[in-house]
């Protein structure tokens, strides 16, 4: 018999920037998960449920993206973005916590590492891209791969799916729904969270880093996954894994493989 999943959480914590938006599951040491541009909490929707039968799992919206505040768009940054969680650790009387990000999330989750060494006790880095003046360079001024005009006949929309579904599971319309209805949420952002990403100077950062670090790869994913070694060898004594059949919906694509990984590490190291 299944144990009875714990009840999902949702809450608006004050920020500096404006009421940021949580989901939550479970009791216990805490586990902050960030999501990728330009989806929500909903990309752990499943997960949630999974970690929070043994830790208190906590699911943030980013600034500017699903229910959280909007600021404007040059007051986005990766430094911005980790601050603004680690304002809601204090809120929330957080000391130390586990941090899983992907994509987008796993390179605010990095900063949030090197900025604050002291509050992360262990790093799950899944999906994450090494952004480096080399790849900030071969990707300035080139369109992000969300970056759709708006059209009076909604043709955006269609275009916005048919650019996402290469990277999605055949035939899974519910994940790539998911995916849109996030996307008409964050708006301009949807677009911008990627150029975010680009300037951010990762090259600088990462070698602070000293947490406990696991790297999460998709085998499935083109964008992050062929940056995994690197980003491995640039954390001292960080592990990597690959989950073979992962895409770029890793987390919300297959959420029971990708929480036992992360709560296997964690077991094994805080």
């Amino acid at each position: 018999m299944h144990p009875k999943p714990p009840a999902l959480r949702r809450q608006f914590v004050a920020t500096s920037a404006g009421p940021l938006h949580l989901a939550s599951a479970g009791e216990g040491f805490s586990v902050l998960l960030l999501h990728q541009t330009p989806r929500s909490w909903d990309e752990f929707r499943d997960v949630l449920p999974l970690l929070g039968q043994r830790y208190r799992a906590l699911a943030l919206d980013t600034a500017g993206f699903g229910d959280s505040c909007r600021p404007a768009l040059h007051q986005h940054s990766i430094q911005r973005w980790a601050q603004l969680a680690l304002e809601v650790m204090d809120q929330l009387e957080i000391g130390k916590a586990a941090v899983v990000g992907h994509h987008t999330g796993a390179v605010t989750a990095m900063e949030i590492a090197a900025a604050a060494p002291d509050r992360v006790a262990a790093l799950v880095l899944s999906s994450c891209p090494f952004n480096d003046a080399a790849r900030r360079t071969a990707h300035a001024g080139k369109r992000t791969i969300d970056d759709v005009p708006v059209r009076e006949d909604g043709g955006h929309l269609q275009e916005l799916w048919q650019r996402r579904q290469p990277y999605y599971p055949a035939g899974d319309t519910d994940l790539l729904s998911r995916f849109i209805v996030d996307a008409i949420k964050a708006g301009p952002m949807a677009a911008h969270g990627h150029v975010v990403v680009r300037n951010y100077l990762m090259e600088e950062r990462i070698g602070l880093v000293r947490a406990p670090t696991l790297v999460l790869r998709a085998g499935r994913d083109p964008h992050a996954a062929p940056y995994g070694e690197r980003i491995a060898q640039a954390i001292a004594g960080s592990h990597l894994q690959t989950l073979e059949e992962g895409m770029v919906p890793m987390p919300d694509q297959m959420p029971e493989q990708f929480a036992q990984a992360v709560m296997t590490f964690l077991q094994r190291v805080c």
